[in-house]
């Protein structure tokens, strides 16, 4: 019954998801639209003016993510050259070798890319794309069936589940008085107290018992959700071939045929080892200074790039990995101003504050948390940035939090997943995974939304019952 639930709801999203570009584009129209018709800019609170829009979306939209994009590439590259390292692509092929039928194939790439990308999303989300493809790979030659959409979309759901990692943006940027002073009222921030005190330390947050709640039990539920919507009958399941993508993938990295020999030179290995220590000493001297509770995007991606050049072993190899996986940017390049703009548009018109205050208005201090979170999830369908969306939902999520005494380590939870939650509708953040794959996002968004409806349920009630 499960299984077949999830062919329906596949094939009716097929029908209906555009390709992620026409996505952004129809979003950017319609965030417009309702810029000039729901907007309330100045003391009249009135729409804003046609000319005002573009200014916003031309000179404060789509150039205003160009930093966070980078760190956003860097998590990404760092994260795609880390599973691309011989050690651990072997682990990967390792695993791809180990379920013996759909069902157990779906719930292992679920639950790998799941704690993978608690580690870093970057590295979760490429994971679970080589996880997912190597595992159809390995089906195949075996004679087993395989249901690729199913496969593909368990890989996507590091996505569902980042934003209560190691990696997640709103949580990280809360750490210092630097970051935190962007989102909370001065006068707040100075009752707080001085220095680092005035800031949200990841105890109140990623390391909170609402989160941990929340995270842990979604990553051993959602594995067991994905195994259940595997089809049952063979002549249901589409694998590689009847969609047709070829699996068939070069050795890269020092491994390929006809590598460049310097990359076994001592220079580059002696580097790689200088470079990467020196990354991690780094690393280890901030933490033992500022401690892991402090911990930001610049320090994950230090430490991913440490590591990732000492598990290759060489300077030009780790490269070449590299290279590989900018590949995987392109969308988010393309795309990022798009999605600036976007946020432009919803910071000029004040749509943002007018969607807040509808939740708000709605909320009482036990409603509040997950109301936010339905409201951060509907932003997300329009700014796909965690950190984007936070730097301007935060202090709106954040001044009710403080008039309705909620916590406001569960207030940026609240943000933080209703941003996760909705990923598995906008395939922005897919792109990469599109690439590796060969899949088209209409083919996972369907179990990818029944993911999300089982999630955001469980979301719901532990906000509910816990973040008061």
């Amino acid at each position: 019954m499960i299984s077949r639930l999830g062919l329906l709801i596949s094939r009716i999203f097929g029908r209906l998801m555009p390709d992620p570009l026409l996505l952004a584009i129809l979003l950017s129209i319609a965030t417009a639209a309702l810029a000039a018709t729901l907007g309330r800019t100045g003391a009249a609170g009135s729409p804003p003016p046609g000319a005002a829009l573009l200014a916003a979306w031309w000179s404060q939209g789509i150039w205003s993510l160009l930093a966070f994009s980078m760190q956003m590439c860097l998590i990404l590259v760092t994260g795609s050259a880390i599973a691309d390292s011989p050690i651990v692509r072997r682990w990967i092929e390792w695993i791809a070798s180990r379920p013996r039928d759909m069902p157990q194939a779906a719930a292992l790439v679920a639950a790998t890319a799941i704690w993978a990308g608690l580690l870093n999303w970057g590295l979760g989300l490429v994971v679970g794309a080589l996880l997912a493809r190597a595992t159809a790979r390995s089906l195949a030659e075996r004679g087993r069936p395989c249901h690729y959409p199913l496969l593909a979309g368990s890989g996507y759901l590091a996505m569902l589940l980042w934003h209560g990692g190691l990696s997640g943006s709103a949580p990280l940027a809360m750490t210092t008085r630097e970051g935190a002073s962007k989102v909370i009222p001065a006068s707040v921030l100075d009752a707080m107290g001085p220095g680092e005190a005035a800031s949200i330390p990841l105890s109140e947050t990623l390391f909170s018992p609402l989160n941990l709640v929340i995270t842990l039990g979604l990553a051993a539920i959602l594995p067991v959700v994905m195994a259940a919507l595997a089809p049952r009958d063979r002549r249901e399941m589409l694998g590689p071939k009847e969609l047709g993508i070829d699996l068939s993938a070069p050795r890269r990295g020092r491994d390929a045929p006809g590598a460049d020999p310097a990359e076994r030179g001592f220079l580059s290995v002696a580097l790689a080892v200088v470079l990467g220590v020196a990354l991690l000493g780094g690393f280890a001297q901030w933490a033992m200074r500022d401690g892991l509770m402090r911990l930001g995007i610049d320090q994950i991606n230090a430490l991913a790039l440490g590591l990732g050049l000492l598990l290759h072993g060489s300077a030009l190899g780790y490269a070449r990995s590299c290279e590989s996986a900018i590949r995987g940017c392109v969308g988010i390049l393309l795309q990022f101003p798009l999605y600036g703009g976007i946020l432009g548009l919803l910071k000029e018109s004040g749509l943002i504050a007018v969607f807040a205050e509808w939740s708000s208005a709605l909320a009482t201090p036990a409603t509040l948390a997950p109301i936010t979170a339905i409201s951060a999830g509907v932003v997300n369908l329009f700014v796909p940035s965690g950190g984007g969306q936070w730097a301007v939902q935060g202090p709106i999520a954040l001044e009710a939090g403080i008039k309705e005494g909620v916590p406001l380590g569960t207030m940026t939870l609240a943000v933080a997943y209703g941003d996760q939650l909705t990923n598995m509708l906008q395939p922005f953040w897919a792109l990469p995974l599109l690439a590796i794959t060969g899949v088209k996002a209409r083919d996972l968004v369907g179990y990818c939304a029944i993911a999300m409806i089982v999630a955001g349920g469980w979301m719901f009630f532990w906000l509910w019952l816990l973040g008061r």
